[in-house]
């Protein structure tokens, strides 16, 4: 087996949260740091809790508003060009009108 090659096993990894919980593990690591631990989890706390890190929501919300913006530009588009809509709808209409 190669030597050297694995890395280096921590039997005294200290992993923290932000709510300020910490305790002690094995890892690879020395140190982790973790957002949500079961000292806050909303499954083990049984409190409704939202944990939104990266923005994920507002980052949601902007692309519903963005949709919403773009949907109401088209149908008004839409709307503009059926009511100005001038070309005939059938064959007949159309050798009628030419005639």
């Amino acid at each position: 087996m190669k030597k050297d090659i694995h890395h280096k096993y921590h039997n005294d990894c200290k992993v923290t949260c932000i709510c300020g919980n910490a305790f002690t593990t094995g890892s690879t690591l020395p140190q982790i740091q973790v957002d949500v631990c079961a000292a806050c989890h909303p499954f083990f706390t049984g409190e409704s809790k939202f944990v939104d890190i990266q923005g994920r929501v507002e980052k949601f919300k902007n692309k519903q508003k963005h949709a919403a913006a773009v949907n109401k530009t088209k149908k008004d588009r839409k709307k503009s060009s059926d009511s100005s809509d001038s070309q005939p709808k059938t064959l007949k209409e159309m050798l009628n009108k030419k005639g």
